[in-house]
């Protein structure tokens, strides 16, 4: 990184950040209640409110949200006549899934071969630990230039859709000329990268029902209907023969024209075993950032180990269908849940509750706020050209403040590289993308400030 004030101020700030990072890990703050003491999320909450006070914001809040979480706000009084800046992180993290396979403990921050592991390191509470840096580096070259309120929410990996309706609630709370979403990620380590568009998402839980209770199925099996094969039959109807999404009305095949990700690197970063085929057609951008994915989340149904020869009464799963810009999320649920119950067979009773919905995003790459951070990341990361990519995921909050604030830019940078294994075991970040995005977060606030 080329020498300057800012760069050399974050670097030195770097071990606290490391410090801080741990603390922040620590906290077990998945949003699902049944699983995760609600108090390891509130003293997250509590971390970052009292980091935000300690930086000088006014009006900081933890705010009780409609889905029973809690997002932290504060704001940070710039020069007089200031454009208004929105800083978003979420502190809340993916259940470990598994964690005996984690090599250290997944809420125990841990250095290994150069990249801090731990849940959250990337997703997303290394973005806040991004924007306290970046702050802290403008205040010791000069000051903030710009109004900075910063959003930190407490559910955004449920999809449950709390600070949507808050920030709908109370319209002047966010308002921003430009909003930095701090939780994306470069499309490698090293390659500047902001996300210029998100797929959309439905979550549907499906239920089917076939017996009044689970039978025999040496005296039953062969006549009596399986609800666990009906689902699997439901479940199977989603997929083309070559593994593309298929559900009835939706059409896949839009194309992505920006930045390709190579088939062998995909291969790499998503540790496809060998011999194992990719899904779908199309480019690899194509698949991931501009046409519909559906995943089957979870199925509940008797475990092998203990498993008694019975005809399945009742079985359900959860699916996850992501779908690009140009779709309504609210239509595609509607698809969804028609396809799961025109495929349903036997006349097997099928139940579908939604769970939780976003709608994709699309941004405008020309606009001003655009061309201050082109300018900050040719500075953060020295050669390299500002690349503008999709992300497979989704991110609800984006198109409520784009409903909200129309005016305002919204520019998607972030830690979740794909080495950084985000919702996997073995979740990390490294150290050095945060140093880097830190400094051009801080160069981009001064660039927008002066533009």
């Amino acid at each position: 990184m080329s020498s300057n004030p800012v760069a050399e101020t974050v670097a030195s700030l770097m071990p606290r950040a490391k410090e801080e990072l741990t603390e922040l890990v620590a906290f077990k703050s998945v949003a699902d209640f049944d699983q995760f003491p609600k108090s390891e999320s509130e003293g997250a909450a509590r971390w970052v409110a009292d980091a935000l006070t300690a930086e000088g914001f006014r009006d900081v809040a933890m705010l009780d949200t409609p889905d029973g979480t809690q997002s932290v706000y504060g704001y940070l009084p710039g020069p007089a006549g200031a454009k208004t800046v929105l800083l978003y992180a979420h502190y809340d993290v993916q259940p470990p899934l598994d964690e005996a396979a984690w090599t250290t403990p997944p809420f125990e921050l841990t250095e290994r071969d150069g990249r801090w592991y731990g849940r959250g390191a990337a997703d997303c509470k290394g973005g806040v630990i991004m924007h306290l840096l970046a702050l802290r580096a403008l205040k010791a070259n000069g000051g903030v230039p710009v109004h900075v309120k910063v959003i930190a929410e407490g559910s955004e990996e449920m999809g449950t859709g709390g600070l949507e309706r808050y920030a709908e609630a109370h319209p002047e709370l966010l308002e921003a000329d430009t909003i930095v979403i701090g939780d994306a990620g470069n499309f490698r380590v090293g390659l500047p990268t902001v996300t210029s568009t998100l797929r959309g998402m439905t979550l549907v839980r499906v239920q089917i029902d076939t017996l009044e209770g689970n039978l025999h199925s040496g005296q039953f099996g062969g006549a009596a209907p399986d609800a666990l094969g009906a689902l699997i039959r439901v479940l199977d109807s989603l997929r083309a023969e070559d593994g593309s999404t298929v559900v009835d009305g939706l059409t896949p095949e839009t194309s992505w024209d920006g930045l390709q990700y190579d088939e062998e690197q995909f291969r790499q970063d998503a540790q496809v075993l060998d011999g194992v085929r990719l899904i779908g057609s199309g480019t690899v951008a194509d698949r991931i950032w501009a046409r519909p994915a559906v995943t089957v989340l979870g199925i509940d149904c008797p475990p092998v180990v203990g498993a008694t020869p019975s005809v399945q009464a009742s079985a359900r799963a959860l699916v996850s269908l992501r779908v690009p810009p140009g779709v309504d999320a609210a239509e595609a649920t509607k698809l969804l849940e028609a396809h799961l119950a025109t495929h349903t067979p036997w006349g097997a009773r099928m139940h579908t509750e939604q769970i939780g919905q976003g709608q994709a995003f699309s941004a405008d790459t020309s606009s001003p706020a655009y061309a201050a951070m082109t300018e900050a990341m040719a500075v953060a990361y020295p050669g390299q050209e500002m690349q503008y990519a999709g992300q497979g995921g989704s991110i609800p909050l984006c198109n409520t403040l784009a409903a909200l604030y129309p005016h305002a830019e919204i520019l998607l940078i972030g830690l979740s590289e794909p080495e950084a294994r985000i919702h996997a075991v073995n979740e990390s970040v490294s150290p050095q993308e945060l140093e880097r995005l830190s400094v051009a977060e801080a160069l981009f606030l001064r660039n927008y400030a002066a533009g």
